[in-house]
């Protein structure tokens, strides 16, 4: 059977990251898409406009409705608009069991702020039921670090591309200790909106496939990377992946 991934995640206008992002990495890793969106969001290049949440009620009926018909072999949980809606996601969420990725969207790459004090207080429903959590640099800090999200009993995938320096250096991380690093060329380029999007969403559709933690880690890095690689330069800001070209089979991978 297909790989089914349910994306619980906000709306991006501009097609370059949320949603939209979502379901073009998961389609192009093989699985099978389903959405529950949590806002819509007004969005281009340059910044977020407007965004408009979906009342908690709806978001609860669009995950019930492709679950009970549909089912599910992995969860992307991305942009989730509100303290209320954490919550409402995560009691439907507890009574899965089947792997789960929570990328702790707060800030879009722009720098328009996506999640307020009670939201990210709340993100702890989440990393509580959560498989893996991908938080990038400000928001692994945000969440108390990487001992404090380790505490939730999750793998973390802490990303580097936040960071300075020619490199770039992603981490696996379990409670045990570091699992997998992964070290890249730092890409000269604005074309980065959606990238955490698609690393989650890679993740989960890996996840789903039946890969273990660490062969989904691996794809789901050298798929954003190569997505960089063939971005189309749309837009005056920071411009969207090139979904399309991101696949490589994953036995041609190194390593």
């Amino acid at each position: 059977m297909i790989p089914r991934v349910l994306i619980i995640a906000g709306s991006d206008s501009g097609g370059g990251a949320g949603i939209q992002a979502d379901i073009k990495t998961v389609t192009m890793l093989g699985g099978h898409a389903m959405t529950a969106i949590t806002a819509i969001t007004a969005q281009n290049t340059r910044g977020v406009q407007a965004v408009h949440p979906v009342p908690v009620d709806m978001v609860v009926a669009q995950m019930t409705s492709v679950l009970d018909d549909l089912g599910v072999d992995a969860v992307k949980i991305g942009m989730i608009g509100s303290a209320a809606t954490v919550h409402a996601v995560a009691d439907v969420l507890e009574a899965l069991d089947v792997p789960i990725v929570f990328d702790p969207v707060m800030i879009a790459t722009s720098g328009s702020v996506l999640a307020d004090a009670d939201t990210i207080a709340a993100f702890e429903r989440l990393m509580g039921i959560a498989s893996v959590v991908t938080p990038n640099i400000p928001e692994l800090a945000a969440l108390g670090g990487e001992a404090a999200v380790l505490a939730h009993g999750c793998h973390v995938v802490a990303k580097g591309g936040h960071g300075d320096g020619a490199s770039v250096t992603d981490r696996l991380l379990s409670p045990g200790g570091e699992i997998r690093r992964l070290i890249g060329k730092r890409f000269d380029t604005d074309d980065t909106h959606g990238t955490g999007c698609t690393l989650a969403s890679a993740l989960a559709a890996g996840l789903a496939s039946g890969l273990g933690i660490e062969d989904a880690f691996v794809q789901a890095v050298r798929f954003v990377r190569i997505a960089m690689m063939h971005a189309p330069g749309l837009g005056a800001g920071h411009g969207p992946l090139g979904h399309a070209l991101g696949v490589v089979p994953f036995d041609e991978l190194e390593g």
